[in-house]
């Protein structure tokens, strides 16, 4: 039998948790699933997804509140019979859980990369967002989790019963980043040479998106202590987001103008890790990032923010180095550190790529998220044939 599964998510940028939507969609078996994607139909999420496999329904969710979109993905549910929904972020996930009780969806499923406690919006905005999410979370099956943490907090601080909350690490496809030693090479000097880069020039990045959780303003006042010691190191920062004007005047401040450059959104982040010495993840807060476990794959030398998820990724000492967040001058030290010892900064990235091989594949992600769409199809009929 072949099952109608809709997900749900409003598609305004693409970070790890659309780039996960995108590996899940793109493997689930098209003989088991009829696959239905709500979202904005346009960005870097549909250009991964679309094609014969996949039906992709318009659905603008840039309005905070506006209860028309809890109608029409109600509608889509009955018209498409939809037998599970799979939401992302705070806005999908409250529009698709009543839609989906407006519709009678047997099974709904949400995946939380990041609390809704963790949003930086102003306090009388989090408080609404946390009582809509609190409210609809009585509608969801299933609550996927890409940590130990986010579990904990999902258990009890959310009061969800143990059951309800499975924890699934996000994944990559760790072939494609097995990449000839002759093609790293040709990739590094085409990004270098992007920059007027010579090969021997010290690359420091960090990537993701400019937003307060990823600590980026203290990976700029690093730099400033990097280049101390390391003057002829030049350093990248990957990403779009709200606080990029706020981001370059601070860089300017520092008079670090012509030693960090900001690239905006790529769709090359193999090349750039290729390209790269060092990856820095600077965080306050995360789920488990895949631009880690990019990093990790690609062998890079890594400094990060000893932060849960982060933690749960990377052994200081051992697959990387793990350091206090908004630490300025321990995070440079670090950076100092791996970039002075190359061979230690080498065995780091060899380790990092045996615990991707072992851990985060892709294809264990998405086996354990289709087995929970099996769990809760087989619960789903077992209630039916009770009735």
């Amino acid at each position: 039998m072949r099952y109608n599964l809709l997900y749900v998510f409003d598609n305004m940028e693409f970070g790890g948790g659309e780039r996960v939507f995108a590996q899940i969609i793109n493997r689930l078996s098209i003989e088991r699933y009829r696959i239905i994607v709500a979202c904005l139909p346009t960005g870097a999420f549909i250009e991964k997804i679309k094609g014969s496999r996949v039906q992709i329904k318009s659905v603008d969710m840039r309005k905070r509140f506006n209860p028309g979109v809890i109608f029409q993905l109600a509608d889509l549910m009955k018209r498409e019979k939809v037998d599970i929904v799979h939401s992302q972020g705070a806005r999908a996930d409250f529009f698709a859980r009543m839609a989906a009780k407006l519709a009678g969806a047997p099974i709904v499923v949400s995946t939380v990369p990041m609390p809704v406690e963790g949003f930086d919006v102003n306090p009388l905005r989090k408080l609404i967002y946390m009582a809509f999410n609190r409210f609809s979370e009585r509608f969801v099956n299933r609550f996927m989790v890409v940590s130990d943490a986010l579990e904990k907090m999902m258990i009890e601080k959310h009061g969800i019963e143990p059951q309800r909350v499975v924890k699934i690490y996000n994944g990559i496809e760790k072939d494609e980043y097995c990449i000839p030693d002759k093609e790293i090479a040709c990739r590094r000097s085409r990004f270098r040479k992007e920059f007027g880069l010579g090969d021997d020039v010290p690359v420091v990045v960090a990537i993701g998106r400019l937003v307060w959780q990823k600590g980026f303003e203290y990976f700029i006042e690093a730099v400033h202590d990097v280049l101390k010691e390391i003057p002829e190191a030049m350093f990248f920062i990957v990403g779009k987001g709200e606080l990029k004007d706020e981001l370059k005047v601070k860089s300017k401040m520092l008079k670090l103008e012509e030693k960090i450059i900001f690239t905006g959104f790529r769709n090359d982040i193999k090349d750039v890790l290729a390209s790269v010495d060092i990856f820095v993840m600077p965080s306050l807060l995360e789920g488990l990032p895949v631009v880690l476990l990019e990093a990790m794959a690609m062998m890079k030398p890594i400094v990060a923010t000893k932060i849960e998820g982060i933690i749960e990724a990377l052994e200081n000492g051992v697959t990387g180095l793990l350091v206090s967040p908004k630490d300025p001058q321990i995070l440079s030290e670090a950076i100092v550190d791996l970039i002075i010892h190359k061979d230690k900064a080498r065995q780091m990235g060899l380790a990092a790529r045996k615990v991707v091989e072992e851990r985060f594949g892709v294809n264990i992600m998405v086996q354990k998220v289709e087995g929970v769409y099996e769990e809760l199809l087989q619960l789903n009929r077992g209630q039916k044939m009770e009735d």
